[in-house]
This record gives C-alpha cells, structure tokens and sequence, in this order.
C-alpha cells in the first residue's frame, strides 16, 4: 500500500471581492467610452487594480514557497545512521498543482480568451468608427466679390460630391470687412439648430433674383437681422448668438481662409457665446459637439464627450 500521509486535500478559496470589483471595471471603462474619458481612465485603473489582485489570489497555493529538501548523508561507518533512515523514510512532499487549482486557472483563462474574442470586435466596430475619419473636407466658396461686405450670404454646396445630396451643407456668411489688424473677417454660421438639429432660417427677405451657381456653390444674397428655428421656436441674433428657445448654446461655425483671393470653408467649430459683433466680435470657441449639448460653464461636465463630427 501507497503512503498517503502526507496528502493533503485542497481547500477551495474562500470567497473574493476581487472579481466583483473587476467586473465594476469593466462596466465603467464601457460607460466611459460614451460618457467621458474620466470614467473610463478610472473603469480602466479598477480593470487592472483587480485583475492583478484576483490573479494574485487564484495563484497563490502556486506561488508558496518550496520548502528546503535535507540532502541526503551518508554514515561513514558500516552500519547507516538513525538520521539517515529517518530522512529516507520520511522525504518532504514538494508542493503539487492540484488538479482542481489547473482546471479553476484554465477555466478562467479560457473564459477570459472567449469573452476577449466576442467583445474586440464588437468594440471596434462600435467605437472605432466614431474616432476615424473626422475631417471634413475643405470647401471653395468661389471669390471674395461674391460675398458683398456686410451682408448675409446664403451658400449651399455638396460636402462631400461622390456622395450626392445627402451631403449638402448650407451656411450663412456675411462678409465683416477688415479686422483692426487689416485681416479679413468672415462670419460663418451652420444653418443647423443647437437644440436638436433642425434646420435654421433666416428672418429676412431672400433675393432669389440674385441666386448664382459658383463652381458647385449656390448663392443667395439675404437681409438676415436674426435666425430662427421652425421646429421648436430656437431664436439666434445676427450674431449667431441665443435670444429665445431650447438652444443651449450659439449657433456652430466654421473656420475660414482666404486663398488667391478665394474663401475656404475649414472645420466647424462650436461656440459659447459671441460678445461684440462682426469684425470686432469675440468668440467663445470650443470643439464641435452635436446639438443639445453644453460646451461651457458647469453644464458642459454633464454631457458626454463627442468623438465624431457627424453633421448631416
């Protein structure tokens, strides 16, 4: 018969917070991705943090430290020692990987390997795509005489051409003349509401007789003295600022520059507030956001963080 003194059977872990607080890590990091990056920097510190711990604590019987093995003597007299027969007949056991301790690791590691499997992808084609591709391209207006100081300018054009009408992009630019450092000022102001998206009108009269095509870019010429939304009643002054309605903010703009005498659309922006007026008005600029959303004060810390500038 087998000794089995020194057999001993394996004790289950006690119970561990380690994986309820890894499985908290995880749902944060996941919010964080839609609602701010503060939560998922800390969802991400909670993944690690208790990944380690738990880890730490599935392989601790494995991580115990071997205990010294007596090498063996032997007497120098004919006859062995008592000590020699007690090391002989009663070796130390080497601590084992039970069988229960490999089968609990590759569970979790198997598990682990599947859940990594299905999740990335779904991941990547979720969110990745909201990070990619956020430039629009820039858009030639046509000439600086088109655009008449002072006054409002309707400009309708393709974004993007390949892709039909569903990229048509309509802006309203006034020309403001020269800045007091003799630069060229353009107020340029995207016709969608910051409430939710509906398209913004001009309140004043539009001389469609003056309507012309530039290379793509259909122009018309409009006394605007404010903007108003029809969906819900948002009301903007020639400024672009709120005067009444749901919006939260001042209507978007766009970046510009002026290129052989040619005025180019660049990136839109958002914009708190708007203080003093044409040339002379100063800007509260923030990266874009969609409609709905503060970008200053408090507010802004309520709402998520925007990755994609989606404008249709």
């Amino acid at each position: 018969m087998s000794d089995t003194s020194h057999d001993t059977p394996h004790a289950p872990p006690g119970p561990s917070l380690w994986p309820i607080g890894f499985a908290i890590g995880v749902a944060c990091l996941l919010l964080g991705l839609v609602v701010s990056w503060i939560v998922a920097a800390v969802g991400a510190a909670l993944v690690v943090a208790f990944g380690f711990l738990w880890a730490r604590d599935v392989t601790r019987d494995v991580r115990d430290e071997v205990p010294a093995i007596e090498p063996e003597t032997r007497a120098v007299a004919d006859q062995p020692s008592a000590t020699t027969h007690a090391a002989v007949a009663a070796p130390q056991a080497l601590p084992a990987y039970t069988r229960s301790r490999f089968l609990e690791a590759s569970t979790l590691g198997l598990g682990a390997a599947i859940g990594a499997i299905v999740t990335l992808p779904v991941l990547g084609f979720t969110v990745l795509p909201s990070f990619t591709n956020l430039e629009e391209d820039e858009v030639d207006l046509g000439p600086l005489e088109n655009f008449p100081e002072g006054t409002y300018v309707i400009a309708s054009f393709l974004s993007n051409p390949s892709a039909g009408e569903v990229s048509r992009r309509t802006t309203f630019v006034r020309n403001n003349g020269l800045t007091e450092g003799g630069e060229p000022s353009f107020t340029i102001l995207y016709s969608r509401c910051v409430h939710l998206g509906c398209p913004v009108q001009p309140n004043g009269p539009i001389d469609e007789e003056a309507r012309k095509d530039v290379d793509g870019v259909e122009l018309r010429p409009v006394l605007a003295q404010s903007f108003g939304c029809p969906c819900h009643g948002g009301l903007y002054d020639a400024e672009g600022n709120r005067r009444a309605g749901p919006p939260v903010r001042s209507m978007d703009r766009y970046t510009f520059s002026i290129r052989n005498g040619r005025l180019v659309l660049g990136e839109l922006y958002a914009v708190g507030n708007v203080s003093g007026t044409g040339a002379n008005a100063a800007i509260s600029r923030y990266p874009w956001s969609v409609p709905g959303t503060h970008v200053d004060v408090v507010e802004a810390w309520l709402y998520p963080i925007v990755p994609s500038q989606v404008t249709g």
